[in-house]
């Protein structure tokens, strides 16, 4: 496939997966209630492969998986920008990514200040509130991060929502075996 090159977009966000067999077990090693753990993708949003993957308790917040997707990423591909939802608008993110080199397209949460952070995410804030939602997304190229969202949903219609492992490594090891195959049809049709 030609265009490894080229710099890419890619589009972030995370999703629930149910785990059948072990909720018991999850419940008394994480605490709590944890019937499902969450999958994390760094998709490509031409092509909609799977750049980066990281499999989760639903105990952690998309932003903490964030540093992570983006190294994997990076290994695979040069990244150009970054498209999330506002789950990732944090100052972390923003410094996450500006060190990557990589432009942040992330939506402003609705009470965003815009007397914080790096310029990048005060000058989103300020263009967000001036121009509202459906224009702010427009200019930003915003409609690009539902790749992640086409991804979610062709892998969960190919296997399902849910996992059937007992243990967390296990669960890993299932969901990674699933991604590499999601990649091998998608890369099938490119």
């Amino acid at each position: 496939m030609s265009g490894y090159d080229e710099p890419v977009a890619i589009a972030v966000d995370s999703s629930g997966v149910s785990v059948h067999r072990c909720g018991g077990r999850v419940e008394r090693i994480y605490g709590g209630k944890k019937r499902y753990v969450k999958i994390h993708f760094a998709v490509d949003v031409k092509i909609k492969e799977i750049l980066a993957m990281d499999v989760t308790t639903d105990g952690i917040h998309d932003s903490e998986a964030l540093p992570s997707l983006i190294t994997n990423a990076s290994r695979h591909r040069l990244i150009s920008e970054a498209y999330m939802d506002g789950a990732y608008d944090s100052i972390k993110s923003y410094r996450l990514l500006k060190r990557a080199g990589i432009k942040p397209i992330i939506k402003p949460r609705r009470n965003a200040r815009a007397d914080r952070g790096p310029p990048e995410r005060r000058n989103s804030v300020i263009m967000f509130k001036m121009l509202g939602e459906k224009e702010w997304s427009g200019r930003m190229g915003y409609g690009r991060r539902w790749a992640a969202e086409a991804a979610f949903s062709t892998f969960k219609r190919l296997y399902r929502e849910h996992c059937m492992p007992k243990n967390m490594e296990s669960i890993v090891k299932e969901m990674m075996a699933k991604a590499y195959i999601y990649n091998m049809l998608i890369n099938l049709q490119s």
